[in-house]
């Protein structure tokens, strides 16, 4: 009786969840669910396969980076598999992110019976003169039979392929999540919007005119809306009271209605923090509000931590990063630079009992432009499982010393207003309003 009564209560929080959590720009936690932390793709892609191997109704999977490398191609298999044996298989890739590589996993995935739907194509030469196309689909999502998901920030690419620098000796630095409980509806409502989205932009005439044509026109209609909206709802919480561990939530960035809700969990929690505020990010370019957040957590005695690229990948984004150092070095930020291997890990831990894992980095594409999805967990137990793996990337990485400014005078003022004149001039020809 007991179990039923357990098994009564997850359903109806997951209902209620569904309804609440697109609903405010603020984390919609439930209770009941139970998160476990995966360390690059050699963790992530076993996983993903042998949810994908057991799933029996239906996989959705959104990713900006599907790769050909044999490390990926074992969840291509298994998403052939599920398809071929009946399983309802939905795959939504970015069109910039498989840029020069989408034609043959398409034509693969396709004849496998997968369906396969692209966000933003980018196979004709107007579509890169198109409104919007700086705005991509950066999430890394999949979920099986809405029962298990997987968030993080690792595409479906080798842990040792860099796309721009070839093979490396040593794995990126990444973490993604398996997630099952209450959680996982929203989780899978992202991903069937993705997907319903990116299917339209390319078959819009044809949805359009079957429902025009159909028995039940405004019935049609009123579904693919819900397909391609968030419900409305009120409230914070699933349940009255303090939910049961473990408690997450899944918090989303899109154009829609949660455009700044990432951005404002990350800001809440530090602004919140008591101990410590421990931050990896590659691309790393916060806003103002950002910033002073960082900043007073440090002044108040936060022991306060970034862990930023030290080996580049893209340079540009490396001079954006290092324009702030000074800045947030002077309030007392402690700043590591990773440097044995490529980092591509977004993750943050603030005290003991707050943490987040996801596709979002901390700089104007994630937090104003791209579709961008983590998860946040408050459990004492994850917290220190995932801190144990920043303590370790802080130990083999080099420590700016706050006694050498960082590029002072007019050579470093220059190089700062040149990197706020690109971001602001890119933020505005993408569309991007309001201060950052």
């Amino acid at each position: 009786m007991a179990t039923d009564a357990t098994s009564a209560r997850a359903a109806a929080d997951r209902s209620a969840l569904e309804q609440l959590w697109g609903a405010v720009p603020r984390p919609v936690f439930s209770g009941g669910n139970a998160v476990r932390l995966l360390r690059g793709g050699e963790e992530l892609f076993p996983a993903l396969v042998e949810a994908i191997d057991e799933a029996r109704h239906e996989v959705c999977l959104a990713t900006y980076i599907f790769h050909d490398d044999l490390a990926a191609d074992s969840v291509t298999q298994a998403l052939i598999r599920a398809a071929q044996r009946g399983v309802q298989v939905k795959v939504v890739l970015d069109g910039f992110g498989m840029l020069g590589r989408l034609s043959e996993l398409q034509r693969r995935l396709t004849e496998g019976t997968v369906q396969v739907a692209v966000y933003r194509p980018l196979d004709r030469w107007w579509n890169w003169l198109q409104p919007g196309q700086l705005r991509r689909l950066h999430l890394k999502l999949c979920v099986a039979d809405a029962q298990i998901a997987f968030v993080g920030g690792i595409n479906l690419m080798d842990d040792r392929f860099d796309l721009n620098h070839g093979w490396t000796e040593e794995p990126r630095l990444d973490f993604a999540v398996r997630v099952t409980g209450p959680v996982v509806g929203p989780i899978h409502q992202a991903t069937i919007a993705a997907w319903t989205r990116a299917h339209l932009g390319s078959a819009f005439k044809e949805e359009a005119l079957a429902i025009v044509r159909g028995a039940e026109p405004m019935a049609r209609v009123r579904r693919l809306i819900r397909r391609l909206r968030l419900s409305r709802g009120q409230g914070m919480q699933v349940t009255p009271g303090v939910p049961s561990p473990m408690q997450a939530a899944f918090v989303l960035r899109d154009n829609v209605r949660q455009r700044r809700t990432i951005e404002r969990s990350y800001i809440d929690a530090i602004a919140k923090a008591v101990k410590r505020v421990d931050l990896v990010s590659p691309y790393f370019y916060p806003g103002r509000s950002f910033r002073r957040a960082l900043k007073h957590a440090a002044q108040r005695g936060v022991a306060v931590r970034l862990l930023l690229q030290g080996k580049v990948d893209y340079r540009i984004a490396s001079l954006a990063a290092r324009a702030l150092y000074d800045e947030l070095l002077g309030q007392g930020v402690r700043i590591f630079e990773y440097t044995p291997a490529y980092l591509h890990a977004k993750i943050a831990l603030v005290d003991d009992d707050w943490a987040t894992v996801g596709s979002s980095n901390i700089d104007p594409l994630s937090l104003l432009l791209n579709l961008e999805a983590n998860v946040i967990v408050r459990d004492g137990d994850f917290n220190a499982q995932l801190s144990a793996q920043f303590d370790a990337a802080v130990a083999v990485s080099d420590e700016i010393d706050p006694k050498l400014k960082y590029r002072t005078g007019v050579l470093g003022a220059l190089r700062r207003a040149v990197v706020a004149w690109v971001a602001y001039i890119y933020l505005r020809v993408a569309g991007a309003t309001g201060r950052y």
